[in-house]
Order: structure tokens, then C-alpha cells, then sequence
């Protein structure tokens, strides 16, 4: 494959910009992404031909088959879990305790928050835990998408002592008066408070599960569906979850469901593996935590008697399940790694440089995070390229000070960022949500872009005003 040289001009954006017009268009990830990604190939003069080499780029590395192994242990637990019969066994219990679809909603929000230290492991925790719940609660999927979606990244970014907030303070190393990494996380952490799409965003979870802000645009729509008809997928919904999944039925040799071992005591393990191993390692060990769970259920399952057989067919249906995500993900990584062998962030940069000024710098930072981060469905990868160029100008303007402008600066860097992750068809974050909530992938997108527009539109502003003062 051609090496990137800095970028391709217009060209650069052309396959990003197909990939979300087409997804839109034709509700069709899959083919949109791969449409997308043929396009790009030519770009760069490889044609069908280069199609092999982008995915064994794309995919053939550890960032890739990591995710790709979290799904798949997911797919096995929540198959096992259906196997014994324990997620409708939670719902009947939970029930009991949260009886109103504004109380499910919020326990869904509490639930997300609480898992604040890993954008992968929050949907793909909450989503499997309250599906049950909300589809009891005629709650649609998109909404538990949503929920799943904006309670990930949106507050990982606001907790500095997150792997968002260690990575951040480490790009602010050498840039003005921040000489060590101590530094960087001190300035971390006062840019917090100038947060506002991650406050917001965040924040909105909550007051639209409360009812405080009532529902508009797509998701009113699909909210009214879910009430009225009982429908918590569209008609014409594709869930990120295959039948392999959903036609699992409770084994026979279960005849009571034993909710501590067969639910409680494998959730227990991953909420306290992945916690414990983030404040003894500083890194969350998510593809662990679920292998663990996964073994100890699979135990269980062959001491209450179920075949061996059975559980390995159990977990195979588990796998096949996870299928439509897997794909669509691993095309998001392609999209995303034709992006930047195009030069794509360079070329935005480029043409939009020029227009950094003192008053302009956050709102303007903000925009171009937003829009970089959507358009490649990366969050950290902009955070590379932005924070390097837009944190010197800043220092420039303050002639070496760390005052109000680099802190907005900063954090309109982080929450620009987080726009993208949590809102791009393109990005990984965002499939996991709709494969943790088993939602339509484009459904999601289309009924959160409103809500999301609504925070940004808002910190848009709060950084104009932050600039001019």
C-alpha cells in the first residue's frame, strides 16, 4: 500500500465522508464502510487489489484483535448467561426495585457513571445488564444505546485519574512551563470544570431519564414507538446481535435459577478484577476480567450438570452472536486507517490554521477536535496530532502562562475528541454501545446525534464567551 505522504487534498476527507453520508443513506454499515473503504483504496492508486493489504493493516494488530477478543468473551458470557436462565431471573428481581421506566433509565445512568474508567468496558457492561430491564420497561434500544453510549467516554474524560486523563497530561509534557508529567496532570485537572461537552453531555443522560428535559427528534420518535407498540427495535432494525443469541433457551438441567452464582458472582468478578487491576496496575485489564467471568460461569455450568458439549455449543452461539459487530468494527478500523494513510487530520489542519486567534482558539479547537474525531471516529488519535499544535499556540497567546485560555484550550481539545467517539458511525466506541445495547447501528447514531448536538452546540458557545472575556 502507498506510504501517506502529508495529504491528499479534498481527496483526503472524500471515503470518511462517504462512509457517514452512505451509512445514513442507506442504513447499511456494513456496505457503506466497505464501499467507503474500496474508494479510498483508489485514492491512493491501489484499487480492489490493495483491499487485502488495508484489512491485514487494519486488523492484523494488537489493537484490533484486542477488542475483537473482549467481544467475543462477551458474546460467550451473555450466551451463558441465557443459558441459565439468570438475566430473566435479575430482570424479575430488579423489577421489583425499579418498577418505572424513569427509574430504570437512571439506573441505567448510575450504572454507566460507576464504570468511569474504561470507554470499551462501560457499554459493553451496562448494555448486556439493563437490556432486560428496558426492553420490560418498553424503553427502546436506542435509548439504552444512548444511555450506554454518552455515560462512556463522555465521563472518562472527566475523571483525571482515567487512562483518558494519564494520556491527555502525558501530550502536555514539553509544552510551555509543563516539564513533567505531574505538571501535565495538575493542568488536567483544573481544565475539568471547562469541559463543557463532557459536563454536558454526560449530564443530559440524567436529566432526559429524569424527564426534566423531554425527549425530541429521532429518539422521541422511537421512544413513542417502544410505549405505544411494545417495540423496542424499528421494524426494519438490523441489531448489532445475532439470532444465534437470541434463540438460546435456559438448559434443561436448570431447574431453579441460582442468580448469586450463575449472574451475581461473574459480574462480581469482572467489576472487581477490572477495578482492582486499574488501581494495582493503572490499567484496567478488561479482556481479563471477562475471560475470568467467563471461566468461573463455565464451571458453574458443568457442576449443576450441564454437558460439557452443551457449554461449548453454548459459548460457539455465543461467538456467532457477536459476528455483525465484529465486522462492522473491523471495517471501522479500515476506514479509519485509509484516513490517515490519506493524510486526512493533516489536510484539516491545514486549511483551518489559519484561523486561530486568542478569542477564537477554544471555540475553534473545539470544532476542529469535533469535527477530526467524526470524521475518523478517533478520539486519541486527535489528541496526538491537536494537542501539539493548538496547546503551543495557546502558550503563545498567554506569552508562557497556564491561565483560563489553556485550560479551555485544553479541555476543548478533550471534549472536542470525545464528540467523535461517542458519536460517529465510525467509531469504535459507538459500535460497542449498539452492540451492547443489541440496537441498530445507524438507528443509534441517528437518534443521538441530536442529543449530542444539542451538549456541543452548547459548549460551542460557553467557548466563544470563555474566548472573547
Amino acid at each position: 500500500m502507498i506510504e501517506a505522504v502529508v495529504h491528499y487534498g479534498f481527496l483526503s476527507i472524500v471515503p470518511a465522508l462517504i462512509a457517514v453520508i452512505l451509512a445514513f443513506i442507506t442504513r447499511e454499515a456494513t456496505f457503506s464502510l466497505l464501499f467507503a473503504c474500496i474508494i479510498g483504496l483508489f485514492i491512493t492508486g491501489d484499487g480492489l487489489w490493495g483491499v487485502p493489504g488495508l484489512l491485514e493493516k487494519a486488523m492484523g494488530n494488537a489493537d484490533f484483535i484486542w477488542v475483537l477478543l473482549i467481544e467475543v468473551f462477551i458474546g460467550i458470557l451473555v450466551a451463558f448467561f441465557m443459558k441459565t436462565g439468570s438475566t430473566e431471573e435479575f430482570t424479575r428481581v430488579m423489577d421489583k426495585k425499579v418498577k418505572s421506566r424513569k427509574s430504570v433509565q437512571l439506573f441505567g445512568w448510575f450504572l454507566g457513571m460507576f464504570i468511569f474508567f474504561s470507554d470499551y468496558f462501560s457499554p459493553l457492561f451496562t448494555g448486556p445488564v439493563m437490556r432486560n430491564l428496558t426492553d420490560r420497561a418498553k424503553i427502546s434500544r436506542e435509548k439504552l444505546a444512548y444511555i450506554c453510549d454518552s455515560t462512556s467516554a463522555p465521563m472518562c474524560v472527566l475523571i483525571p485519574f482515567s487512562a483518558w486523563g494519564v494520556y491527555i497530561a502525558g501530550l502536555l509534557v514539553g509544552h510551555g512551563p509543563i516539564t513533567d508529567h505531574a505538571m501535565g496532570m495538575q493542568v488536567f485537572m483544573k481544565t475539568v470544570i471547562f469541559n463543557f461537552y463532557g459536563l454536558l453531555a454526560v449530564g443530559m443522560v440524567g436529566l432526559i431519564a429524569a424527564g426534566i428535559i423531554p425527549e425530541f427528534g429521532p429518539m422521541k420518535k422511537a421512544e413513542e414507538r417502544a410505549m405505544k407498540e411494545g417495540k423496542v427495535l424499528g421494524d426494519d432494525a438490523m441489531p448489532m446481535m445475532g439470532v444465534e443469541l437470541s434463540s438460546i433457551e435456559v438448559a434443561k438441567e436448570i431447574k431453579k435459577p441460582r442468580l448469586l452464582v450463575n449472574f451475581i458472582l461473574p459480574v462480581l468478578i469482572v467489576i472487581i478484577f477490572a477495578i482492582g487491576t486499574y488501581l494495582v496496575l493503572g490499567s484496567t485489564k478488561t479482556l481479563e476480567a471477562f475471560m475470568l467471568a467467563v471461566l468461573v460461569l463455565g464451571i458453574a455450568l458443568w457442576i449443576q450438570k450441564i454437558p460439557l458439549k452443551e457449554i461449548f455449543k453454548t459459548a460457539v452461539q455465543g461467538i456467532k452472536g457477536v459476528m455483525p459487530a465484529i465486522i462492522i468494527l473491523g471495517l471501522a478500523y479500515s476506514i479509519n486507517t485509509i484516513s490517515k494513510e490519506l493524510g486526512a487530520a493533516q489536510y484539516v489542519i491545514e486549511i483551518t490554521r489559519n484561523w486561530l486567534s486568542p478569542s477564537m482558539l477554544p471555540v475553534l479547537t473545539f470544532g476542529l477536535c469535533a469535527f477530526i474525531s467524526f470524521s475518523t471516529g478517533t478520539s486519541w488519535g486527535t489528541y496526538a496530532i491537536i494537542i501539539p499544535i493548538c496547546v503551543p499556540l495557546a502558550f503563545e497567546f498567554t506569552g508562557g502562562e497556564i491561565n483560563t485560555l489553556v485550560f479551555a484550550t485544553v479541555a476543548a481539545i478533550a471534549g472536542g475528541g470525545v464528540f467523535g467517539d461517542h458519536c460517529s458511525p465510525l467509531s469504535d466506541t459507538t459500535i460497542l454501545s449498539s452492540f451492547g445495547a443489541a440496537s441498530d447501528h445507524i438507528d443509534h447514531v441517528k437518534t443521538q446525534l441530536p442529543y449530542a448536538g444539542v451538549a456541543a452546540g452548547i459548549a460551542l458557545v460557553l467557548y466563544l464567551i470563555i474566548g472573547i472575556v
